[in-house]
């Protein structure tokens, strides 16, 4: 054991649970709520949540036994130059797409804030000059996120406990029970939405597990970090929506408390966790390309403006298609990395192997269950085209079985070529 890997199991739980006390599980509450009744939508959370622990707890137990980061684990199944690639390129998406979302929340919740001033201002504005300000304070430094993080999360957390017992005060259990939506959505369509929210979080689970000593470290900070918390926040933005009959967050907000109130916390929250996406999505983008470390402060203001420019035009309008596109496009990976040192590897792997820079056995697994699952998302955006039910383990599946079958191909191919030069 590793003498860095000291982590206690209920230290990482509750870093696990603090990603989860978030806008974009209040969020995903409301879309969920939107298309099913109140324990649908609890199941769906349940159900999903649980999938993201098993996905979790098979990562981070790789980068538990390792003592590594997600990124250097997946050398041993993508390759050295092609781990970087393929978990960079996720990460990148992943931040673009969440500060373009939360950009779009911070825009309109400002404006709902100026309106109880009688203070009018476009959305658009709103939405450039909240980027402006997150990209800004990214590039401050992450002295910045920190005291962004005392004040925002203890501050969000009262406004949501405070919005649940006024809402439980006017609206009994009786009729939240008896909640049937307009519209229904399929259940596996709210697994993979639910499953998109925290998708990349599971995949590079390794990222904060490989500091701790035993694999059930892990297991047990993932059932008691990710469950409860996941469950808890969608509940309650799904409660809200139910109670003051709105899936606009940032309207939801300001019936929740005072414009002032409500609004501040959207802004301070989202705000927070932009900074981190903006940062976050730069390093990611400098691996990606190439780019040397000195860019750094360049490529996050980009990273930034592009989020910002998602935001402009309406991002936020799309998000259960952008969570399922999260959702089918970033579990394969993990698929692939289970195959590799669950099945393949048997549980470990020989740190000392040199490895290739590319190993295409394992990013054309990854690719071809990647594009498979999101084939029915992306038919979702034209009206005409047929309907296909998207299944959150499509993926995943598809990537395992493919992965397993290319390694052992490949393997054959190598023995036939040695017998035929020992034959000569």
């Amino acid at each position: 054991m590793n003498n860095k890997q000291n982590q206690k199991w209920w230290g990482l739980a509750f870093v696990w649970a603090g990603a989860l006390v978030s806008i974009p599980s209040l969020l995903l509450g409301g879309t969920l709520v939107s298309g099913m009744s109140l324990l649908e939508t609890l199941l769906t959370a349940l159900v999903g949540y649980a999938l993201v622990v098993v996905i979790m707890i098979f990562q981070g137990m790789q980068s538990t036994d390792l003592a590594q980061p997600t990124v250097k684990v997946a050398e041993y199944v993508f390759g050295k130059k092609g781990s970087q690639r393929v978990i960079s390129l996720l990460i990148a998406v992943g931040c673009l797409g969440w500060f373009g979302i939360q950009a779009n929340v911070a825009g309109a919740s400002f404006n709902g804030l100026l309106s109880a001033f009688g203070v009018q201002m476009p959305l658009w504005a709103a939405d450039l000059l909240w980027g402006l300000i997150m990209v800004g304070t990214a590039l401050y430094g992450i002295k910045a996120v920190r005291w962004l993080t005392y004040v925002a999360v203890p501050y969000l957390v009262l406004v949501c406990v405070y919005g649940l017992v006024h809402a439980l005060q006017t609206t009994s259990w009786s009729q939240l029970l008896a909640y049937q939506p307009t519209t229904h959505t399929p259940f596996t369509t709210g697994l993979t939405t639910t499953l998109g929210g925290f998708a990349l979080g599971a995949v590079i689970a390794g990222d904060y597990s490989q500091y701790s000593p035993h694999r059930k470290d892990v297991v047990k900070a993932a059932i008691w970090g990710v469950i409860p918390a996941g469950v808890l926040m969608i509940a309650v933005g799904a409660i809200l929506t139910i109670a003051y009959r709105s899936s606009n967050l940032s309207a939801l907000f300001i019936k929740v408390a005072t414009p002032i109130v409500g609004g501040l916390a959207l802004v301070l929250a989202t705000w927070k966790v932009n900074v981190i996406n903006a940062f976050s999505g730069g390093i990611a983008f400098n691996n990606l390309f190439g780019v040397p470390q000195k860019y750094q402060k360049p490529t996050v203001f980009l990273v930034g403006m592009a989020g910002t420019v998602l935001a402009i035009f309406g991002i936020m309008n799309f998000f259960e298609p952008v969570m399922n596109l999260l959702g089918v496009m970033v579990p394969p990976a993990a698929g692939v990395m289970c195959a590799a040192y669950w099945i393949v590897n048997r549980g470990h792997v020989n740190s000392t192997t040199v490895l290739n820079d590319y190993e295409w056995q394992g990013i054309v697994a990854w690719a071809v269950g990647a594009v498979v699952a999101a084939a029915p998302v992306v038919l979702g955006f034209f009206p005409n085209a047929p309907h296909v039910s998207v299944n959150p383990l499509t993926g995943i599946v598809i990537s395992l079985l493919l992965y397993l079958f290319l390694v052992r191909f490949g393997r054959s191919t190598v023995r036939t070529k040695e017998l035929e030069e020992n034959r000569k």
